[in-house]
């Protein structure tokens, strides 16, 4: 799917809107789609995408959409999913496959080694690369963890309404939490959503000042553990974009370990 993504992507006189529709034989069509965020449909050849959701959101989803016809495509490839998956699971496979095919039509390995090489493996390349790749923070930390070669921890945090208690109908109580995490190749761990950072913390701290972070500190999981990493925690707007580079006992799994978060 990378392959096939990856070769239209470089016949492509761009990347913008018009540009990515360019090597599609297809038309492109903005509605209202309720909770959908697009569609392909490939006997009217038509993409279909929300026009109420956020542009960078609607970016993802035609370079989705692009992938799902590129798939329908190649008679091969689609053979052999059909021959190892099927029903509810292969419409999953599918639709992750096609969110690898938007992730490399928008942001290419060389755009991604681009920000390693200027910023490191930090927050501040994951920032970097949202922006340059015009995509939202969540969908460019999946691509920057698969590029990235040391043990490190990614994470987009932000302020959020917690979760209400056993009987209550709302929690009316915010504060800083994971929206998304992904680590890179090796990695066993990741942030569940909704996990609350501390106010003391580097990552919340980064948030109430503005200023950018970086420090030796630790992950902060859901249950209280804390593995040691060292923080590198980058605010803009209201949230905070973060790595963890796990330190050596951390990466293999010490005591200080959860795997399985």
């Amino acid at each position: 799917m990378r392959e096939l993504a990856t070769a239209y992507a470089r016949n492509l006189p761009g990347l913008d809107t018009h540009s990515l529709m360019s090597g599609l034989d297809a038309t492109l069509t903005f509605m209202p789609m309720g909770d959908r965020d697009g569609a392909y449909d490939p006997e009217h050849r038509v993409v279909l995408i929300n026009s109420r959701v956020r542009p960078e959101r609607q970016r993802f989803t035609l370079a989705h959409e692009i992938s799902h016809a590129l798939l329908l495509g190649d008679d091969d490839l689609l053979s052999d999913l059909h021959d190892a998956y099927e029903g509810e699971r292969l419409e999953q496979v599918i639709e992750t496959l096609c969110n690898v095919g938007a992730a490399a039509i928008l942001m290419p390995d060389a755009l991604i080694d681009e920000m390693l090489a200027r910023f490191g493996p930090s927050g501040r390349a994951l920032a970097e690369l949202a922006r340059r790749a015009d995509v939202s923070a969540s969908s460019a930390l999946y691509a920057l963890a698969e590029r990235t070669a040391a043990p490190v921890l990614y994470a987009v945090c932000a302020v959020a309404r917690l979760e209400a208690e056993p009987g209550e109908e709302r929690s009316s109580e915010k504060a800083l939490t994971v929206r998304a995490s992904a680590g890179s190749p090796g990695v066993k761990y990741s942030l569940r959503a909704g996990t609350v950072i501390p106010e003391d913390h580097p990552v919340a701290v980064a948030l109430d000042t503005r200023l950018p972070m970086t420090q030796e500190s630790y992950v902060p999981f859901r249950s209280g553990r804390r593995m040691p990493a060292y923080v590198d925690a980058f605010p803009e707007r209201q949230r905070v974009l973060v790595s963890f580079a796990l330190m050596p006992r951390a990466a293999k799994g010490g005591e200080n370990s959860e795997p399985g978060v």
